[in-house]
Order: C-alpha cells, then structure tokens, then sequence
C-alpha cells in the first residue's frame, strides 16, 4: 500500500521538530478558546454563524463585487491589475517594479501566502532585485532558504537556538539566545532595508467592494514600513478577500485575531485607501491592486468552493493531529493542514496533489473551529473518492483484496479464522497501515458464536 506524502515525510521528521510544532500548536489551540470566548462573550458560535453566510454570499457574487471594487479602487487612485494565473501576476509585478526601479534595486516585502502561492521572490531574484522578507519569521525562513510551516507562524518548526546561529551566520550580531537581542538584532538589519527600498509588496487579509479600501492586520509593524516606506506599494490579492461592507469588517478581524494567534485584536490593523494626497508628506505614490485568480474562479463553479471562504487564520493547522505529527513542510505545498488538503487538490489538481486527502484522521476538529465553519471533513471525503478513481493514491490491491474476501461468507469466515495469525505475520500492506496504528484485539466471543448463542 502506497502512503501519502504526509506520512512518509513524518517518519523522516526529527522527534525536536514534531515537538515543537505540537506544542506551539496545541498552545495556540487554548489560546484561541480563550480568546473567542472573551472577545465574543459566549456568542462566538452567532459570530461564526454570521461570518460563514457573509462570504457565502460574497462568493455568490464575486464578479459583481469585484468590479465595484475596481471602481471604487480607481476613483481614489489605486491602479488594478486582473491576473488570471501565477505567471500573469509575476509578469505584472515585475513591469511595475521596472518602471520605478532599476536592477539591483531592494524590494521590501510583507507576508504574503498569495505571493508565496506564485513563487514571486525567485522571479524577482531572477530579475535581478534585491528582496527582502520583514515579517520575523519569514525573515528567517528566507536566510534559511526554508519554506514557511504555517500560514500564520512560518517559522513554527524552529526555536530560538537555531535562529540565534542563522543570524550569527549572517552577520547580523553576536550570538544570542535572549529572543527581545535576536528580535533587536533584526530590526536594525531591516531597518535600513526599508530606507532604500523603491517597492514594497504585501498581502491583503481583506478588501472592502463598497469603499474600494484593503486591510492589512500583523503584530510586528513591518507591513506598514513596507506599505509606506517606499514610493510604490503593491498588494497582492486572491479573489476570495472580498467583504461587500465596512460593517462586516468588525467580526472577521476579531475572528482573525482569536483564531489566528489568540488575540482579541491585531498589534496593528492598516486600512490602505490609496496612494498619498498632495497635502500629505509621507506614504506611497503609487498604490497597486494585483487581483490574484490562479485557479480560483475553477473552485468556484465546482464541489470545493467552500474552501474559498478561508481567511487563513490557521486554527485547522494548530488543531489537526496530523499537521502536528508532519508539519507544513510535510504538504509539499505552500497550503498545509487540512486547509491545504483541500486547497492543494482544488488548485493543483487531484491527479497531482489527491493524496493529501489522506493526511487527515476526519476527527472533525477542523470544521470545529473554523471561524467561518468550512466542512473540511466532508470535502476530504470528496477528494478521496475522487483521487482513488484517478490513481492518486496509487496502488488499491490491498482493499480490493479485503472487498472480495468481504464480499464472500466463506472467504470472510476462513478470513478471521487466519486473522490472528495473520497479525503475526510480516507483510507490506501490515507495514504500511501499522505504522502508525495498532490493530483492535478482540474481546469475547466472536459475533457468529454470540448469535448462534442467542438462536
């Protein structure tokens, strides 16, 4: 039996790795509890209730919605772009960053798993820009040349010790493990990043049709020198970001917040209406909007589209017993955890990324806490069906072999005759599946002893 990439990338993770990220995503896990619990005062369920049916109704109007967004962008001078794939978007970026700097140039960034979705540093690096991540975690994840490991926390697999040898790697301080030097150490670095900088790039956490206005929310800071700092910023920007009001907004940032790092509220909340006013002495002068499809606008007229109300707050990640055993890095792809089961399969195909469908136990504790109550478990089941018809899964022998003896009252008898020494027995199918489960032992009689008994 073939196991998915999830499992095999889990056998090879060191116990120090797996330990880390299940205890900060366990911590994470309570945090939110509690969070939610204060910030909504025992009505989190209405609030969850009520974010599901907005982008549920958003998503029932996207194309309207977005170009009142549009409109609205460009009355107050913001410049859109429609990017209907990755390589749209990359050629997008990077004719506006040579219209306003030249090769050689740095190019701040913020985080950003959509930029992260297209694989935008490398073509930026390949076009001869300096880039630079000044989000912390994405920071370090860069001079590591690591991925992210979460959406929300990149760096969730590392702890201070090994940041503590990049950075004196770097040259950027001595070595220390006091994490308020290491936090010190690299603002000073960034800080000067900011100063030559000619662009800056971020995300979009949402974007509001009515006003035109797109909100940024972080603890760190670095988005808004990103965003403002130099003379262009441009934010990218999935589809599925749409709100239609600025009344809608409230809920989901505390949702975002309690969910995502079990605050009550972001650090900082940016609200970006365009590039600075003539009466204003500092912000960008040119404010770019790339609305980012890449496959999304698929998802919408199909089975999976649910998934698009995900505001990537991560609480499926720091709940999922199997995201916690494997990591993001497990995924082999920028979306991990149940979020990424489902996303990966939809964007990228089943054929490709079907079997992640399998890294998930379906305990249900995805949907549990989704703050916008997405059925993970019941599109996971989906995709596996679909996936065991496309050959993702590999080779099905195994089950079929159980479905004929199943099938047979007299294959099924002599079957749980052998059955116990079977157990006993070394096998690839016992292998695979044991790994990480242990056979159920029976109690008792058995059940056609019982119910000869009862006759």
């Amino acid at each position: 039996m073939n196991s998915s990439r999830v499992e095999r990338f889990a056998r090879r993770l060191p116990q120090a790795k797996t330990d880390a990220v299940r205890s900060a995503s366990a911590l994470k896990t309570t945090q939110r509890r509690e969070a939610l619990a204060a910030s909504f005062m025992g009505r989190e369920d209405e609030a969850r209730e009520f974010a599901a049916r907005v982008k549920a109704g958003v998503l029932d109007d996207l194309k309207a919605l977005l170009l009142r967004f549009e409109e609205k962008c460009v009355q107050k001078g913001v410049r859109v772009h429609w990017a209907a794939t990755a390589e749209s978007a990359r050629k997008t970026i990077l004719e506006i960053a040579a219209s306003v700097a030249p090769k050689g140039s740095t190019v701040v960034k913020g985080k950003s798993m959509a930029t992260e979705e297209i694989h935008l540093n490398g073509a930026l690096e390949e076009a001869g820009y300096r880039v630079v991540e000044t989000d912390l975690g994405e920071f370090v994840v860069q001079i590591d040349g690591d991925a992210p490991s979460h959406i929300v926390t990149p760096i969730i697999h590392k702890d201070r010790f090994e940041i503590a040898r990049s950075f004196e790697r770097e040259g950027l301080g001595e070595y220390t493990e006091q994490p308020e030097a290491l936090t010190a150490q690299a603002r000073a670095f960034l800080r000067e990043r900011f100063r030559e900088a000619k662009v800056g790039i971020s995300g979009v956490n949402f974007a509001i049709a009515e006003t035109g206005r797109i909100v940024i929310v972080e603890n760190e800071g670095n988005n808004r020198l990103s965003t403002t700092a130099p003379d262009v910023h441009i934010a990218v920007m999935g589809i599925e970001k749409l709100l239609r009001t600025e009344q809608e907004l409230p809920v989901f940032l505390k949702l975002l917040a309690c969910s995502a790092t079990g605050q009550r509220v972001t650090t900082y909340v940016h609200f970006v209406s365009g590039p600075r006013r003539q009466d204003e002495e500092d912000g960008p002068r040119e404010v770019h909007v790339v609305l980012l499809d890449n496959g999304r606008s698929q998802i919408l007229g199909g089975r999976y589209r649910d998934i698009l109300r995900c505001i990537r707050c991560g609480a499926c990640l720091n709940v999922c017993p199997v995201y916690r055993q494997a990591s993001g890095h497990g995924y082999a792809h920028v979306y991990g955890g149940p979020l990424g089961a489902v996303l990966a399969p939809a964007l990228e195909g089943v054929a490709a990324m079907g079997d992640l469908s399998k890294a998930s136990s379906l305990c249900g504790a995805c949907e549990e806490v989704c703050p916008v109550r997405i059925p993970i478990p019941h599109m996971l089941l989906r995709l596996r069906a679909e996936a065991a018809k496309s050959g993702a899964f590999g080779d099905g022998i195994p089950w079929r072999r159980f479905a004929a003896a199943a099938s047979s009252p007299l294959k099924w008898r002599l079957a749980l005759w052998l059955l116990p020494i079977a157990l006993r027995m070394p096998s690839p199918f016992r292998r695979a599946w044991g790994e990480f489960r242990s056979a159920p032992r029976r109690s008792g009689r058995s059940f056609r002893r019982w119910w000869r008994g009862r006759s």
